[in-house]
């Protein structure tokens, strides 16, 4: 595990300060007045002045990078700029430089994981699209667990599989919902998980549970589940409020009409039709939810 912050650390920070002191230099400062600025050694500044330090050719030759370094400079050798509104300025095109950008890339080379992700990388948002796929892939892995040490549950598994699935908050295609890649499958009386949750690689489960929010629903996870009569008489004695779609419709029409009365239900449910197998779809706030209503009636 390698964090920006690393990086930061190893290639933008001795990079900004060789150019920085350089430039500091060429503006008629001494060493000792550049330590002090700099707030490092005297030595340091001699080993930065004179390219004893690596420097890294990307960010030397980022624009952004230049332009700050000649602002400071001039800034800090003329006295019109203090050290704290250096320091402020640096702060600031680091955290964009870290958004997306050339410290990002950065970072993805020097931890090959995040090359993993297709969207734009900022570690440091709380509200980012990379942690909000990582803790709905994480809820999905946990979920997934659970089921796999769950007694009975593979007895659940219909002859179609079954899948875990979880969407983002602002999901609009099954590219947005995570899953189990090839479904969850009854191996010999055991519920045997194929690969790790990604997003985009269910069809059918994250097709209705996007039906379900389009009908109004606050769902944001599924499962589906062998229908039987005993296992829907159970949810509904739980308190759980089920409801029948048309599985020979439309799926998203059939799920949107289902729902116009009262999305507000907790499993939709289909009994077959021609060449369909019927099904239960247990929904919930998050895949742990979904897992729980499950276990609750085993």
């Amino acid at each position: 595990m390698k964090f920006v912050e690393e990086v930061v650390v190893e290639a933008f920070l001795p990079t900004f300060r060789s150019m920085l002191a350089g430039e500091l230099r060429e503006r008629g400062l001494t060493q000792s007045e550049v330590a002090e600025l700099l707030g490092i050694s005297q030595s340091a500044v001699s080993k930065y002045a004179h390219g004893d330090v690596d420097v890294d050719p990307t960010l030397a030759d980022d624009e952004r990078v230049r332009e700050l370094v000649d602002r400071l400079a001039e800034g800090l050798a003329s006295g019109e700029m203090s050290r704290v509104q250096a320091l402020v300025e640096a702060e600031v095109l680091i955290r964009q430089l870290e958004r997306g950008d050339v410290l990002s890339r950065l970072h993805e080379e020097a931890f090959p994981p995040l090359g993993d992700y297709e969207g734009p990388l900022d570690v440091h948002d709380p509200e980012g699209e990379l942690r909000m796929t990582e803790r709905v892939r994480s809820s999905v892995r946990r979920g997934v667990r659970t089921l796999e040490n769950t007694s009975g549950f593979a007895a659940l598994v219909p002859a179609v599989g079954s899948n875990l699935v979880e969407a983002l908050p602002d999901a609009e295609t099954i590219d947005d919902v995570a899953a189990v890649p090839g479904r969850i499958l009854d191996v010999k009386g055991r519920a045997t998980v194929p690969a790790d949750p990604e997003f985009g690689v269910s069809e059918h489960v994250a097709t209705l549970l996007l039906a379900t929010r389009e009908g109004g629903s606050d769902a944001r996870a599924a499962l589906n589940v062998r229908y039987d009569e005993d296992l829907l008489a159970k949810l509904e004695a739980a308190g759980y409020e089920t409801r029948e779609f048309d599985a020979e419709d439309d799926l998203e029409a059939a799920v949107v009409a289902a729902l116009s009365d009262d999305p507000d239900v907790d499993v939709l449910y289909q009994t077959g039709g021609f060449g369909i197998e019927p099904i239960v779809y247990v929904l919930g706030a998050d895949a742990t939810a979904v897992v729980s209503v499950v276990r609750d009636v085993l």
